[in-house]
């Protein structure tokens, strides 16, 4: 559900907002978001006492960092031994094996580099969620805007991709909820199925692209520009907008649930952490995608004029990159089924401290037992 309201603001934002910039004033598109944010940023200060979560100091983010590099540093002095004596190249880190870090340090970082596959192929998928605000904003740009004698915000087409995430939200979580025990639900076929939804959309956008192109130009006055546009209505792009927010609620959440779920609860907040970082590289490699795509078709594939390009071969190189990242996604996703952490359960009922409770909690339970039980008479001679 916090995604649930997320795509609620998004759907007010790009209707309101991009109607007051596009229309009425840009300088007040512009200032209305950074009133939001200032008056966001006085609320949480003001609640800042109920908000401010003290993290163990055993797990910070040096500290993860520390464990790699320190196990990758064994492994380069002490080669010879990589094979004989630990089970995992993280185990070099231990103070058992010459290492400086605890064995609960060590797991912890162990079962977050377990997510790091899961992390690496999300970039491409939010390469293809990058394409809204980058190639389809092109082609919402170049098609007929007109509704009924009404410029529609170009960002406005965003709110079709934000419905199936406003829909699908709880419909999932009502299903997980109702049909399901926690420890039987499985998240990472949910996930390769938003991302071959991504695919699609992409392949759609294509096709859609081809399509635009059929219909004759005409005049439209955009942020008073006037610009030559295909007469194709806006609303023929309404599929690859649908199929990209159906991926989005596919996607985002249940990826966000195992990076939360799957790891320790002293490392949890490291995990969402990596996982913003591998999702803002996808950024990055879109960007680098459109940049190599337009340099090495000197402007072919990805056109400053869309009428006088190809970029539906973008669209299609795209969804075949999507499709081998979604294969790919999908030989390993047996190992994200289960979500009743069984991996960081058997790791932390094998450290010390950890059967050191266990054996007082124990102690505890028979010595309970032992006061409650009655006092015998001793046994009679015979």
């Amino acid at each position: 559900f916090f995604f649930f309201f997320w795509g609620g603001g998004d759907a007010v934002v790009f209707v309101s907002i991009s109607y007051i910039q596009q229309s009425v004033a840009r300088n007040l598109g512009f200032l209305i978001p950074f009133v939001s944010v200032l008056m966001a940023m006085i609320t949480i200060h003001m609640m800042r006492g109920e908000m401010i979560y003290k993290p163990k100091t055993d797990s910070s983010l040096l500290t993860t960092f520390g464990v790699i590099a320190s196990a990758l540093k064994t492994c380069c002095v002490r080669y010879r031994y990589f094979s004989g004596g630990v089970t995992n190249w993280l185990d070099h880190a231990k103070e058992n094996y010459g290492g400086r870090y605890s064995e609960t340090q060590v797991e912890s970082t162990k079962s977050l580099a377990r997510l790091f596959p899961l992390f690496a192929f999300q970039i491409l998928y939010r390469t293809c969620i990058m394409q809204i605000p980058s190639g389809y904003y092109l082609q919402t740009m170049n098609s007929n805007l007109n509704f009924s004698g009404f410029i529609l915000p170009i960002a406005a087409m965003n709110v079709i991709s934000i419905v199936p995430l406003l829909i699908l939200v709880p419909i999932l979580e009502c299903i997980n909820s109702c049909l399901f025990s926690f420890k039987k639900s499985r998240h990472s076929p949910t996930i390769y199925v938003g991302q071959l939804s991504a695919a699609l959309s992409v392949m759609v956008a294509g096709i859609s692209e081809i399509h635009r192109k059929h219909f004759p130009r005409v005049e439209q006055t955009l942020s008073k520009e006037v610009l030559l546009v295909s007469s194709m209505p806006c609303f023929h792009l309404a599929p690859q907008y649908i199929l990209l927010g159906v991926a989005e609620a596919l996607v985002t959440p249940s990826c966000s649930l195992l990076s939360f779920r799957l790891v320790p609860e002293r490392i949890r907040g490291i995990s969402m952490h990596f996982l913003t970082l591998f999702n803002g590289a996808g950024c990055f490699m879109g960007a680098f995608i459109v940049q190599t795509v337009h340099t090495g078709t000197r402007g072919n594939w990805f056109p400053h004029l869309l009428h006088e390009g190809k970029l539906e071969r973008f669209f299609f190189l795209l969804a075949s990159l999507m499709m081998v990242n979604t294969l790919g996604f999908w030989t390993i996703a047996h190992r994200y089924n289960n979500l009743n952490q069984e991996y960081a359960k058997e790791f932390r009922g094998s450290l010390p401290e950890e059967k050191i409770l266990q054996n007082e909690k124990a102690i505890k339970f028979y010595d309970s037992v032992l006061d409650r039980s009655p006092i015998l008479p001793p046994m009679e001679a015979t």
